[in-house]
């Protein structure tokens, strides 16, 4: 199932895309938005699929509808790996080392915004603003010290993330990884969640961002040094996971800093970035 946030008769609504019409939304109206259902488990999901069988429900047509961040205040800080692709690790590290163990680190809540949003350039902030495509990872069940055998069983769904990072913050300032990566609605994601169930394999995703529809990332998940389970097996070691919360799970290799001679976004520049099987995120950079 494809669920998702969007805005409508002035409030933020929940919704699902109908299976065999994928243009449909069927509005969901027994959820106190997406943590509501995340909360709810494998009722809330059987309830969303008695909602898709009723002929009688409220829908939509997706082309009219604003379409809002999965979940707009998950529960923390998004938690994000570093260097998890082995090109990418290659690409950025100075002797070419790869990590011993996933770098985490978080991003705020307030750098998340909606999936088709225009993400505004501040000069006097940053000049040096970057792209990197990731999978995405909610968890359904939380917990802590989760094994990896056990892992996936915590996943309630998947979705498409853009850890736009304004590079010469992340770079400089002593190295600031949190402040680069952190910058308000700077961060989109969805376009919806792709529940668990329609993934049978988080490692075999194609991956791809364009900008001016020239390709400038194009990989695949199974490049991950780290994948989605062994990531939450190491993020969980002693620290509790709440349902409800964001894993970015890293970025391939063709970012721009590491180009020859860098690139960075500019006012006008339109990013696609797509996960396969899951969606597709387009992005504007204004001033």
């Amino acid at each position: 199932m494809r669920l998702l946030a969007f805005r409508a008769g002035g409030g933020e609504r929940l919704g699902v895309l109908r299976p065999d019409d994928p243009a449909e939304v069927i509005e969901l109206a027994d959820f106190s938005g997406m943590l509501g259902l995340i909360g709810a488990g494998e009722q809330g999901l059987a309830n969303v699929r008695s909602a898709l069988s009723r002929s009688k429900v409220a829908s939509h047509r997706l082309s009219d509808l604003q379409l809002l961040a999965p979940i707009a205040q998950p529960r923390g800080n998004i938690i994000a790996i570093g260097r998890n692709y082995e090109k990418h690790a290659r690409e950025t590290a100075a002797e070419g080392s790869e990590p011993s163990a996933p770098t985490v680190f978080t991003k705020a809540i307030t750098s998340l915004t909606e999936p088709n949003a225009d993400i505004a350039i501040r000069p006097e902030i940053s000049d040096k603003i970057d792209w990197e495509v990731e999978l995405g990872v909610v968890i359904g069940r939380g917990g802590a010290d989760i094994k990896r055998e056990d892992a996936r069983r915590h996943v309630f769904g998947y979705m498409v993330l853009n850890d736009v990072s304004a590079r010469d913050i992340q770079a400089g300032w002593g190295g600031q990884y949190f402040k680069g990566k952190s910058l308000d609605r700077s961060c989109p994601t969805g376009p919806w969640i792709v529940t668990a169930d329609e993934i049978d394999d988080p490692q075999s995703l194609g991956l791809k961002l364009s900008v001016n529809g020239v390709v400038k990332q194009d990989s695949n998940t199974s490049d991950m040094i780290y994948p989605v389970d062994a990531i939450i097996e190491w993020v969980s070691k002693g620290m509790t996971l709440p349902a409800g919360s964001i894993i970015a799970t890293g970025t391939p290799d063709g970012v721009g800093f590491a180009r020859n001679p860098p690139e960075f976004l500019r006012p006008g520049d339109v990013m696609e970035s797509e996960v396969e099987r899951i969606g597709v995120l387009r992005n504007r950079i204004v001033s």
